[in-house]
C-alpha cells in the first residue's frame, strides 16, 4: 500500500519482518554493508534462543557454505553436526541398480554438506546478535504496511509504528508482509506430505545420499555422522497418518525394505515429524520500498534441497545491491535498486523451481506412461555417456552450486 507518510526519524535503514534463518542472515549481511537493521519477529525470544530440533536436515551447497562463512554462521556450527555429502544414488520403482552421481560430476570433493536446521537457526541468531547495527524485537507481529516517497512504515499488533527506507519480508512462504505489500504468489499444493525420522544403520553410509522413487511414495536417506541417517518419506497426505502411527520397529522395517537394505539393519532413533508440502513462487520479489527473501520469495519442494540455499543466494544478492546503492548515494528503497536484485534472483531460482515441479510430477505420477518415462530417463542417463555426463553434471551442479562448462565436463567423461 502506498501513502504519504510523515517524516519522523527512521528507526533503522532496513526493517526485516521475520527472524528466521533468512532474516537473520540478511541482518548480518546488511550490517557488514554498513546498514542498520531492525528485526521484527512475532515469536517470543525464548523460542529463538533455544530452537527445537524440528527433524529437518539442510543440504548446503558450496555457494551457501561460502556465504555462511563470510557472515560468520559456518564457524558457529558444532563441527560434529556437519555431515559431508559425497555422492547421491537414485533408485526407481523396484530397481536395485542405482544411477550414481558423485562429487566428481560437480568437480568438487563434496557435493555438499548436511546440517540440522536448529543448529543453523542458532548460528544465525548468534551471528546477528554479535553485530552492533542489528536489533531484534520479539513478540512483534506486523499488521499493516505503508510505503511512501521517502520511507516505508509498519504497524505492529500492539500499535507501535516503525519506519525505514526499506522493508524486507522474510516471514515464511505464507508471508503476511508479502500480502500487505500487494504481492501475490503462485502456490502449488502437492497434496503430499513429508515424514522425517532418524534411523541408525549397521553399514557405513560412506557419505552417500539415497533417493528411492518407490511406487506410492518416495524415500530419501540423508547421511549423517555416527551411522545415522535422516529418512524422509514423501507420500500422499491421506497416507501420512498411517505412517505416523507406526511404532519405531515397523517404521524402521519399512524404511529398511524400501531402501533395498543399502545401509543394512535399521533402528528408529527419536521422534518423527510431519510437514505438508506446498511450493510457492512470488509474482514479484520487489515493490516500492519492499523486498522479499527466503521462503517469502521462493518456497521449494524439498526434493532438490534448495530452500535455504535459495534464501542465502537472495541474501547475498540483495545485500550486494543495497551496499552498492548506499555507496553511490542512491536511495536503498528505490524500485530500480530492488529490481536489479529481483532480476538476478529470478534468473537463479526460476529454472530450478520449474524443473523441480517437473521432476516431482514425473517421479510421483503412478500412471503407466509416467513409470515408463522415468525408467527410460534413468536408463538413458546410465548408459549413454554424453547424455549421462550432462544429466549427472547438471544435477551435481545444482547440488554444489558450482559454475563451469557443463558440456565440456560431460565430454571429458
Amino acid at each position: 500500500m502506498t501513502a504519504t507518510l510523515p517524516k519522523p526519524p527512521a528507526d533503522a535503514d532496513v526493517l526485516v519482518a521475520g527472524a528466521g534463518p533468512a532474516g537473520l542472515a540478511l541482518a548480518c549481511a546488511l550490517a557488514d554493508a554498513g546498514l542498520s537493521v531492525l528485526l521484527l519477529e512475532q515469536q517470543a525470544r525464548a523460542a529463538l534462543d533455544a530452537p527445537a530440533d524440528d527433524g529437518r536436515e539442510i543440504a548446503l551447497t558450496h555457494r551457501s557454505r561460502r556465504v555462511m562463512q563470510a557472515l560468520g554462521l559456518w564457524q558457529r556450527l558444532p563441527p560434529q553436526a556437519i555431515a559431508p555429502l559425497r555422492e547421491a544414488r537414485v533408485l526407481n520403482g523396484d530397481s536395485t541398480t542405482p544411477l550414481c552421481i558423485g562429487a566428481a560430476d560437480g568437480a568438487a570433493e563434496e557435493l555438499g554438506w548436511l546440517v540440522p536446521n536448529h543448529h543453523i537457526r542458532a548460528a544465525a541468531l548468534g551471528a546477528a546478535m554479535s553485530r552492533a547495527q542489528v536489533r531484534l524485537l520479539c513478540d512483534a507481529r506486523v499488521v499493516a504496511l505503508e510505503s511512501g516517497p521517502t520511507a516505508a512504515q509498519v504497524t505492529l499488533a500492539d500499535g507501535r509504528v516503525f519506519r525505514a527506507a526499506l522493508v524486507v519480508a522474510a516471514d515464511s512462504r505464507m508471508s503476511q508482509t508479502r500480502r500487505m505489500a500487494g504481492i501475490g504468489a503462485s502456490m502449488h499444493d502437492f497434496g503430499r506430505s513429508a515424514i522425517l525420522g532418524r534411523v541408525a544403520h549397521s553399514r557405513p553410509s560412506d557419505a552417500i545420499a539415497w533417493e528411492c522413487f518407490r511406487h506410492g511414495n518416495t524415500l530419501a536417506l540423508l547421511p549423517l555422522n555416527d551411522r545415522l541417517a535422516s529418512a524422509v518419506v514423501t507420500l500422499p497426505s491421506d497416507q501420512a497418518p498411517q505412517w505416523m502411527a507406526l511404532d519405531d520397529a515397523a517404521f524402521a522395517a519399512r524404511v529398511q525394505g524400501q531402501s533395498a537394505e543399502c545401509l543394512g539393519a535399521m533402528q528408529a532413533v527419536g521422534p518423527r515429524h510431519l510437514y505438508p508440502l506446498v511450493g510457492v513462487y512470488s509474482h514479484r520479489f520487489a515493490a516500492p520500498r519492499v523486498a522479499l527473501i527466503g521462503d517469502a520469495a521462493v518456497g521449494m519442494h524439498p526434493v532438490t534441497a534448495h530452500g535455504w540455499n535459495f534464501g542465502l543466494y537472495g541474501v547475498e544478492v540483495l545485500a550486494r545491491e543495497l551496499k552498492a546503492a548506499r555507496q553511490a548515494g542512491r536511495d536503498i528503497g528505490a524500485l530500480a535498486v530492488l529490481q536489479a536484485f529481483e532480476a538476478e534472483h529470478r534468473r537463479t531460482t526460476l529454472p530450478i523451481y520449474l524443473g523441480t515441479q517437473a521432476l516431482v510430477s514425473l517421479f510421483t505420477d503412478e500412471r503407466s506412461w509416467a513409470r515408463l518415462a522415468r525408467r527410460g530417463v534413468l536408463a538413458v542417463a546410465g548408459r549413454a555417456p554424453l547424455l549421462a555426463g550432462l544429466i549427472k553434471a547438471g544435477i551435481a551442479r545444482q547440488l554444489t552450486g558450482m559454475n563451469g562448462s557443463l558440456l565440456a565436463r560431460a565430454w571429458e567423461r
